[in-house]
């Protein structure tokens, strides 16, 4: 009887080493194969504050795991559950559940490149940011007007119109509003060197006098070679004490602007509108590039006190009122013969 209890606790003891050792290589083969060879890629999303079981439940509904207590141990053994980071990211069905979990805690989530070109006005960047998924449009308009976060970045204005640089920018969804805003105006304080602002003040300039002034000078013209042309016009003007005359600060923030400018616009009674106003508007109406900036600042050595369109991006350019005035009539006839 005592052999026949010893041969069978023996027996037990091999059967649960087998067990184990089995167990023990199956969860080893689990956490380094990957789901199959297909190489299928699968968008999951994981909200912020969502916990490690809840993460688990997305990952198997989306596919990408099939044994949950074997990813729970996984997970476990790697210390993961507390350090898995929020946002989308992009699986392959060629992943192994390590290497998911790994991705998972590195926070490798998918990256959004959005081209912000210059001369965009806040609103437009706004909406650029919002058809990518990035941020929520009427959280980052009361942030970028708050005037203590604009403090933390520098800016004496209301709001960070004329800060966001235009630049090609990596951005995620966890990222929001307010880290988009400090990236952006960081890479604006990045471009705008020290020597420049102090060329800014040998001008009678701020800063923000400076950033306004770049802003009318981008939206007038995309031409590189024409922008040092149109600084020069708008500071001999301020120097004769004559309205700036812009026609793109006559429609900022217009709601209902369809592109074309009319003489309603030009009489529009904002402070921004240099038609009505004296000198500079109150801040910057878009958010210009470095070719504008520099244009502020080394402004071409010319006379010229107007500037008319020619319809093909580049502009006639006179010292005198007569001589504008027949620029003018030569562009308007062209136009009729049109």
């Amino acid at each position: 009887m005592l052999r026949s209890v010893k041969r069978y606790n023996i027996l037990l003891t091999v059967m649960i080493l087998m067990v184990s050792v089995f167990s023990w290589l199956s969860f080893r083969y689990y956490a380094a194969a990957p789901l199959d060879n297909q190489n299928k890629t699968s968008m999951v999303n994981i909200p912020r504050g969502t916990g490690f079981f809840e993460v688990a439940d997305i990952l198997y509904k989306a596919g990408m795991i099939k044994d949950r207590p074997f990813f729970y141990l996984l997970a476990v053994l790697k210390n993961a559950p507390k350090c898995i980071k929020a946002g989308e990211y992009e699986f392959l069905s060629s992943m192994s559940p390590t290497e998911i979990i790994d991705k998972l805690v590195r926070g490798d989530v998918k990256k959004s490149g959005v081209l912000i070109p210059e001369d965009l006005t806040l609103r437009e960047i706004v909406a650029r940011l919002v058809s990518k998924g990035l941020v929520n449009g009427d959280e980052f308009m009361v942030l970028a007007g708050d005037p203590s976060f604009l403090d933390t970045l520098g800016i004496e204005g209301p709001s960070v119109e004329g800060y966001l640089y235009p630049d090609t920018y990596w951005f995620t969804q966890t990222m929001g509003a307010r880290k988009i805003i400090e990236i952006m105006v960081n890479q604006f304080w990045k471009k705008l060197t020290p020597e420049m602002i102090s060329r800014a003040e040998k001008l009678g300039l701020t800063v923000s006098e400076f950033v306004t002034f770049a802003s009318i000078v981008g939206k007038e013209s995309g031409s590189k070679e024409e922008k040092s042309l149109i600084s020069a016009v708008f500071h001999n003007r301020l120097k004769r004490n004559m309205k700036l005359q812009s026609d793109p600060t006559a429609v900022y923030n217009c709601g209902n602007f369809n592109g074309n400018i009319t003489r309603a616009d030009l009489r529009r009674d904002t402070p921004y509108n240099t038609y009505r106003i004296d000198g500079l508007p109150p801040s910057p109406i878009a958010n210009p590039g470095f070719d504008s900036l520099y244009a502020v600042v080394y402004p071409a050595n010319v006379d010229y006190l107007y500037f008319v369109s020619q319809n093909d991006g580049s502009h006639h350019f006179s010292s005198s009122l007569s001589a504008h005035n027949r620029a003018v009539l030569e562009y308007r006839n062209k136009m009729k013969k049109k």
